[in-house]
């Protein structure tokens, strides 16, 4: 069901050329339920900040015509994973693929690395460096990887924020990093339900003792984390299983009808 859409047509070669050549732009990716979506107007957000900061001299696309593009680009399909790409000229390319399975998965386990993205708050196209750290990290017999900062605070993963739980309480890294949308809809859904959470910085010694880890993105909001690099989290089903109930509970914002 891979299908792509620039500006709601089909994409010429030059355009897709274009898009693929250049490597400068940004992006935010979704999973689409009965065409509806969580966390919608932090999508619609990071889209909108994310223009004003790359193409100062341009005019973001409206709210309303990125929602009308996802629209279209997913013809009749009700569920998808979808990406919407801004790329240069304010031209917005919508990619439509099959939708991730949400299913429960084996606990990660993921090793560190100092590392840290440029302009880390943005979701942008220059994924190269991080790609490669999550390779490396695989090579070498590891299912991940996590970032430590420059100031060796935990940040986030390859494609993933990382949670953890101290017993009593989410814990959430402080550091430079990007805020990724479910992570969002997380925490305040947990606020919503009166579930204690707080944010800090973390250095890796610090996770010592904590009980519990997770990742979590838009392909699965409750991925366990076994172990990060020799520091093993025992009890990742307590911080999952919250997870999963926050998630549980997040309502899920509409699409335009095409």
């Amino acid at each position: 069901m891979t299908h792509v859409e620039i500006n709601g047509a089909a994409p010429a070669v030059e355009a897709l050329h274009r898009a693929a050549a250049w490597g400068f732009g940004h992006y935010t990716s979704m999973q689409v339920r009965g065409r509806a979506v969580a966390g919608l107007d932090l999508h619609l957000a990071r889209l909108r900040e994310a223009s004003a900061e790359l193409f100062p001299d341009d005019p973001a696309p409206p709210d309303d015509t990125i929602t009308a593009l996802i629209s279209h680009a997913l013809r009749d399909e009700r569920d998808a994973s979808v990406r919407v790409t801004v790329l240069p000229g304010m031209d917005v390319m919508v990619s439509v693929d099959a939708p991730a399975p949400d299913v429960p998965r084996p606990p990660l386990r993921v090793r560190t690395v100092q590392f840290e993205r440029q302009l880390p708050h943005l979701k942008h196209c220059g994924t190269l460096a991080q790609t490669h750290q999550a390779l490396a990290a695989r090579r070498a017999g590891f299912d991940d990887v996590l970032f430590l900062g420059r100031e060796g605070l935990i940040c986030e993963g390859s494609v993933w924020n990382v949670v953890f739980w101290d017993g009593d309480r989410v814990v959430w890294p402080a550091a430079p990093m990007l805020a990724g949308i479910t992570m969002r809809v997380l925490r305040r859904t947990l606020t919503d339900l009166g579930l204690p959470q707080t944010e800090r910085p973390l250095p890796l010694g610090a996770t010592t003792g904590l009980p519990a880890a997770a990742a979590t993105n838009s392909h699965l909001p409750d991925q366990a984390i076994q172990s990060i690099d020799e520091i093993d989290f025992p009890a990742y089903g307590h911080l999952t299983a919250l997870l999963r109930r926050a998630w549980n509970e997040v309502p899920w914002q509409a699409l335009p009808p095409r």
